[in-house]
């Protein structure tokens, strides 16, 4: 069904069609529309859903912890500092392998203070032990929402589904919800096979000892590797409901031919497909839409990149005092191909500035023009706005 909505409302929309039991909240811009979409279904009595409104991320992840291990389908939300607020408890989610989702609105992280976006804060948590799968627009964002649902509950294991803030989360546009029969058919009733019961009480999150915590480690890894499976199928099924997919662990576009290819996570990728079909001058682009982070897609990505000779990396975050955070990530992964491409590490658009379409031939310049960036930088960084130390 094709409706004219905000990416918040379509996705607070998609949510209540997944039958959560329990939405436990705290606002924070951008992700606050999403979950007053919820209480407002909640409130004119069309989701049958316990609404906690808590006093803060923390409280709002470990309600919704426990939620899921008395038996209940959960979900939560937050966004920029909401997020290392729940982050002691994001960890206990993950390592005990509750199987909830949430959204995250990515927004960038103070100091100074900016609500604006970037994706910081979903990397900020990235060894958290969550699947994060990450959306190029609105419609794989309600997609992959129905898709986390399932992908968590048949893995045991949380999925954030992060959705840049603002750029998609405040857009409106025309947007296909999925009907609650094919939602109902795809998403069986929630089931956690670990959960707790009063009729066979036990403990859940006890202390570990070294004897047994490396094993735990392991087999959380194990997991999240074996994941990999389960995201493709996910969406693979879902494109036989819907008619369309998200791409499944990555998914490459433009031109599957061309010597360069540029990766990156979430909309950007509009801007740059853009930039390349309205300007026939630039060189052509393999591009490679990086879905799932974690688990990290090592032989998709080396698939995609069989016969490049340059790929750009280019992310919304940086490590300070190292650089990129998937760029050196891609390098590893690529280093045993026979002939792997030359990777060059870029971030741009921190805090929210604006991704123009030049962004393409800056991003070409830089790698194949005369005056060829070394290492890592902040492309759209202007120098003469900096002190000259810092330059």
């Amino acid at each position: 069904m094709a409706l004219a909505l905000e990416g918040s409302q379509a996705l607070a929309r998609t949510i209540a069609l997944c039958r959560p039991q329990v939405v436990a909240a705290y606002p924070i811009t951008p992700q606050t529309h999403i979950v007053e979409g919820i209480a407002k279904l909640v409130a004119d009595g069309k989701l049958d859903c316990e609404m906690v409104s808590v006093e803060s991320e923390h409280s709002a992840a470990s309600v919704a912890l426990g939620a899921a291990v008395a038996g209940s389908r959960a979900y939560t939300a937050s966004a920029s500092q909401g997020i290392l607020l729940m982050a002691e408890v994001l960890f206990d989610i993950a390592g005990l392998r509750i199987p909830l989702v949430m959204t995250c609105a990515n927004r960038a992280l103070s100091g100074p203070l900016n609500i604006w976006n970037d994706q910081q804060d979903s990397m900020a948590v990235r060894d958290a032990g969550w699947i994060q799968l990450y959306c190029a627009t609105n419609q794989e964002a309600i997609d992959t929402t129905v898709q986390a649902f399932r992908i968590a509950e048949r893995c045991e294991l949380p999925v954030m589904v992060c959705v840049d803030g603002f750029t998609l989360t405040h857009t409106l546009e025309p947007l296909d919800l999925p009907s609650a029969e094919q939602v109902d058919g795809y998403l069986p009733a929630y089931r956690f096979h670990h959960g707790l019961d009063p009729a066979d009480p036990r403990s859940l999150g006890t202390l570990v000892a070294p004897e047994h915590f490396s094993e735990v480690r392991h087999a959380h890894h194990q997991a999240l590797l074996r994941a990999q499976t389960e995201i493709e199928k996910a969406d693979s099924d879902w494109a036989e409901v819907v008619g369309r997919h998200c791409g499944g662990l990555l998914e490459v576009r433009g031109d599957p031919e061309a010597r360069l290819g540029i990766l990156t996570l979430g909309s950007v990728l509009g801007t740059l497909e853009d930039a390349m079909d309205n300007d026939p001058s630039l060189p052509r682009a393999r591009f490679i839409k990086l879905r799932s982070y974690r688990p990290f897609p090592t032989e998709a990505l080396r698939e995609a990149c069989e016969g490049l000779d340059t790929l750009i990396v280019l992310e919304r975050a940086l490590s300070p005092g190292a650089g990129g955070i998937v760029g050196p990530e891609v390098q590893t992964a690529l280093i045993e191909m026979e002939v792997p491409p030359r990777v060059h590490n870029f971030a741009a658009g921190l805090g929210g500035r604006d991704l123009s379409l030049d962004l393409y031939r800056q991003l070409v310049d830089a790698v194949l023009g005369e005056n060829q960036r070394k290492g890592f930088s902040i492309i759209d960084a202007d120098p003469t706005l900096l002190p000259e130390a810092d330059r």
